[in-house]
Formats: structure tokens, sequence, C-alpha cells
């Protein structure tokens, strides 16, 4: 339990499937971003609990669920061992400015050390201020010399494939 918030802490299991989905979509709604979404229960199935590609962590009060983070592990070359990557981390309206999301920070900057890990990051929307500004609160800094890059859906195929690109518009 986190002194502080009161909050338990408790590992998802293949059971918390449509629970993962409700705050995905939660999270993307705040985002304005539902309209993105595509995630199925079978692929969260599939991809968190069969293949083990990423794991969930919810925050409970009063034994109910009240925000999660998904996370999974990257890998710094740099610094020779991996690293915890934030993906999602959500709370619920209704239970914000009661240090939930500090809370959740602190579990998984505690997991990220059991593990021996680095470091542990996740990136931030740009128009997100009030993130940005808890974010900043704690201690952690943008990464300002680097930008996310990203090949998804239709350019991703054409890229595996060896396809030819659109030219270069740079100046």
């Amino acid at each position: 339990m986190d002194r502080k918030s009161g909050l338990t802490f408790r590992s998802a299991g293949q059971e918390d499937v449509p629970l993962i989905l409700h705050f995905i979509r939660a999270l993307a709604e705040y985002e304005k971003m539902l309209d993105q979404v595509v995630a199925t229960e079978s692929l969260l199935r599939e991809w968190i609990f069969e293949r083990q590609k990423a794991e969930v962590l919810f925050a409970l009060a009063d034994g109910k669920e009240v925000g999660f983070a998904l996370f999974f592990h990257n890998f710094s070359t740099f610094l020779g061992r991996s690293g915890l990557y934030l993906e999602d981390l959500f709370v619920s309206p209704e239970h914000r400015g009661k240090g939930y999301g500090k809370a959740i920070l602190t579990q998984l900057a505690q997991i990220a050390l059991e593990r021996g890990c680095g470091r542990l990051e996740w990136s931030c929307l740009d128009w997100n201020q009030p993130s940005i500004n808890f974010y900043r609160s704690l201690g952690a800094e943008p990464m300002e010399d680097w930008t996310v890059y990203r090949l998804a859906g239709d350019t991703l195929r054409r890229v595996a494939e060896g396809g030819a690109q659109p030219p270069f518009q740079g100046n």
C-alpha cells in the first residue's frame, strides 16, 4: 500500500482484459483520440498475456480500480540494460487530485529499480500541460534533443516490403 495515497496495487490478469480496454478507451477519450483505438479484447489478451509483451498495473482505492499503467521493457545500449517504458498512465477523472498519479509512478519506479532497470521513460502529448507540469514537478526531464518517429499502417507495410517511399519534402 502506498502510505501517502492509501492506494493498493495489483497486476492485471487475463480476466481483466475488459477493464484494461475500458481504461485505454477512457485515456483515448481524454486525449481526443478515441477514433484511433482499434484494440480489442482479443488483441489485448494475445499481446499482453499470451505473448507477454506488456504488463498492466492497477491502482485501487477502497478495493476499486481507479487508475492503471501499461508498461513494458525497452533496452538502452548506452546503459547496457533494460528500462521500463510507460505507454499509458491514466487515473479516472473523479479520482484525480488525490496523489494517485504520483503513487502509480512511484510504484513503477520501484518496479524499475527492483528489476535493475536503468530508467523509466514515457512520452507526453505536447498540448497536455497539466501532465507536463506534473511530470516536471517530479523531476522528470523532457528529452528536448529527441523526436519520436513512427512507421505504421500502410507506410510500415511499404517499408517492410522494401517499396519506394514518397520523396522527402524537406528544406
